[in-house]
């Protein structure tokens, strides 16, 4: 029924995102452990994460944590009302709309912050 549809589609980037933020928060974890061994091996993990390729990949998390929690309340709407499955469909769009509406903007303030060291 949802072969190739955008049931499909949302379950695979909902399997996606969850993937990509579990192995942030492994990679976090990580960081955040160096603080054990001092403030020299914390401060030297701390700046090689503050590359700009790391920061874009910050900015994807925040992406991949959006549509992941969009999604879900996709889901839950779904699973727990007599109309839900009736409109995933338009329900899937609509996730589509608002993580537009919410990252682009996300998007326009922080890439000039990594790009134009902004943020430093």
């Amino acid at each position: 029924m949802y072969r190739g549809r955008e049931g499909q589609w949302a379950f695979y980037l909902h399997r996606i995102t969850g993937v990509a933020i579990l192995l942030y928060l492994l990679v976090h974890v990580g960081e955040l452990t160096a603080a054990m061994f001092g403030a020299k091996y914390s401060n030297a993990i701390l700046e090689f994460f503050h590359q700009p390729l790391f920061q874009l990949g910050l900015l994807g998390v925040i992406g991949a944590v959006l549509y992941h929690a969009l999604n879900g309340l996709r889901i839950l709407i779904m699973d727990f009302t007599s109309w839900g499955t009736r409109v995933q469909q338009q329900l899937w769009y609509g996730v589509l709309v608002l993580f537009a509406l919410l990252y682009i903007p996300t998007m326009i303030k922080i890439l000039p912050e990594i790009f134009g060291g902004g943020g430093h």
